[in-house]
């Protein structure tokens, strides 16, 4: 009886009902954009300054020329060369006579900018201040709960299968990209976005796991890159959502309704064979390779699986990682440029309202932009190799992001293109980098230790992503254009830096792939000269599940951006 990967080579790599199947998994993928970047929406900070006290109806733009005085009179003038008032103290003087005290004095209650957003979660609850920086917990909370359902949901797909934990994770995501939008407290608030983050991550690692399960093994990086782009149409659609409505609620609603949508899959996504296999379950994996077979158009035996075709897992666990310098080494600089190039790409994407310009268009083109990333990817992946273009797009992507210091600094209103420019090639490069490192770091584990290896590096992106919301947010600790211009800089280093380090690691592309950990120790050190052709143990390990759990056949790693 034949192993599961030749018979996807009889039936098809990546036949019809392959390709449809696969249609409808990349989908996930657009809603996962939508809730990885709706805090962008959601907990942004309008301009304000303190309500005038004594008059409910006083708004940020000035009414009249009374309503004027009465501001001038009592708001204090920002010496912050990016705001107009300051924000969170009042004179404390009378509204009318002479005083002409400068003693300041702490407000309770503010007006609102609606130029950029009408409302926002922040401005409605007055998360501004002395509490601004809930904002970056809140968010914080969010990548916490994508680390948990990584981890909780990645395990439970082992358990109960991939098709059972898809669906629990759609209706996690349905209820709890819901319950955001009515959600009466801050606190209430970090609970369901912990929520949404955990059903992100099971959503998109599980619908990700049965279609790489589904292609054969010459298709698999191909799919893994390609998927990519759909949560590039998932930002470029949040924007557009994102400015039809400039109310927060309206917003979130709109992108989670279409979650129920998903509901519908039980009846057309199959539970993935390899995890069948692996469970025993020889006949139901059976019927799931003919109903294949028949929309490809191709015949094979009725009994063409077997309790033969049941694979062991390989022996080795993180720990083995760490038993030699090589390794460590290696292992050490993978992990860093996995939770920098994490940290960056969600933190440029968090910073998109400190560029200047119009913060539509500048979303919309952070999501724009990623598509070039992902195709330079597919077109240069296997001509110039992993090593190269993965530091290439750190370093190159890093010092654009260093280089906005200047006109940001130095330069008037009349070069903020400059500054957009420059931070949209810091996100080509982080997005690039991130379908790179993926692909490659699955190369360099050794086969043994490959699912802990791509399991624990998964989890240094989602501490990465953890980070970026305070490294994004330093404009709210940081007064003035230095304010603005101080995440670009972090990021830019940081990416410069991860990028030196993996020019340490060894390139992968055409060469024999390590199997045993002491090809691992030796890998890298000479040329090898035949030609790597893919391996049945590679193309079903490298791509394991996020959680770092082994199964029998636990075919893929969805550990790219959830």
């Amino acid at each position: 009886m034949k192993k599961f990967d030749e018979i996807l080579g009889i039936i098809g790599e990546f036949g019809f009902y392959q390709k449809c199947i696969f249609l409808l998994l990349c989908l996930p993928h657009i809603m996962s954009a939508f809730h990885m970047a709706m805090s962008v929406f959601v907990l942004g900070i309008p301009n304000h300054r303190c309500a005038i006290p004594g008059y409910p109806n006083d708004t940020y733009d000035i009414q009249s020329p009374s309503h004027e005085v009465l501001v001038s009179r009592l708001v204090p003038l920002s010496t912050d060369e990016t705001l107009k008032y300051v924000q969170c103290e009042l004179f404390a003087r009378s509204y009318d006579g002479d005083d002409n005290s400068t003693k300041k004095v702490a407000c309770s209650s503010w007006v609102y900018d609606t130029s950029v957003f009408i409302n926002t979660f922040t401005s409605e609850h007055d998360i501004v201040c002395d509490d601004k920086l809930k904002t970056s917990h809140a968010q914080m909370i969010f990548f916490g709960g994508v680390l948990v359902g990584a981890i909780g949901l990645g395990s439970l797909s082992d358990i109960i299968g991939r098709k059972k934990t898809l669906y629990i994770s759609f209706l996690l995501l349905l209820g709890s990209t819901l319950g955001v939008a009515w959600a009466p407290d801050f606190i209430t608030f970090c609970v369901l976005r912990f929520l949404v983050g955990a059903a992100c991550a099971g959503m998109f690692m599980t619908a990700f796991v049965i279609g790489m399960e589904l292609v054969g093994p010459s298709k698999r990086v191909w799919a893994g890159i390609v998927i990519e782009y759909f949560f590039a149409l998932g930002l470029v659609i949040l924007g557009g959502v994102g400015y039809g409505f400039r109310q927060w609620k309206y917003t979130e609603i709109a992108c989670a309704a279409p979650s129920a949508f998903f509901l519908l899959y039980w009846w057309f996504i199959p539970e993935s064979p390899r995890w069948l296999i692996s469970q025993g379950k020889i006949e139901e994996a059976n019927k799931i390779i003919q109903k294949a077979a028949k929309v490809n158009k191709v015949t094979i035996p009725e009994k063409i699986l077997s309790a033969e075709s049941i694979e062991e897992p390989e022996s080795g666990r993180l720990w083995h990682l760490f038993t030699s310098r090589v390794l460590l080494v290696r292992t050490l600089i993978i992990f860093f440029n996995w939770a920098v190039v994490s940290m960056v790409y969600y933190g440029l994407s968090l910073n998109t309202g400190n560029l200047g310009g119009d913060f539509y268009i500048n979303f919309l083109l952070s999501g724009l932009v990623e598509f070039p990333a992902y195709t330079i990817c597919l077109v240069l992946l296997d001509r110039v190799g992993r090593r190269i273009l993965h530091a290439a797009c750190m370093i190159l992507g890093g010092v654009a992001c260093i280089v906005t210091l200047f006109p940001m600094l130095y330069a008037d209103e009349s070069l903020q293109p400059i500054t957009i420019t420059l931070a949209m090639l810091g996100k080509v490069g982080a997005a690039a980098a991130f379908a790179v490192i993926y692909v490659w770091s699955a190369e360099l584990y050794p086969t043994v230790v490959r699912n802990a290896g791509m399991g624990a590096s998964s989890s240094c992106a989602r501490i990465g992503g953890m980070i970026a919301p305070y490294i994004a947010d330093l404009s709210k600790v940081i007064d003035g254009n230095l304010g603005r211009a101080v995440p670009l800089v972090v990021f830019g280093a940081a990416s410069v830096v991860a990028g030196i380090m993996s020019l340490w690691l060894p390139e992968t592309n055409n060469r024999d792939l390590p199997e045993s950990l002491e090809d691992g120790r030796r890998f890298g050190k000479k040329k090898l000269s035949k030609k790597y052709e893919p391996k049945l143990d590679y193309d079903n390990k490298a791509f394991d599940s996020e959680s770092g759990i082994t199964n029998d056949t636990n075919g893929v790693n969805s550990g790219t951006k959830l």
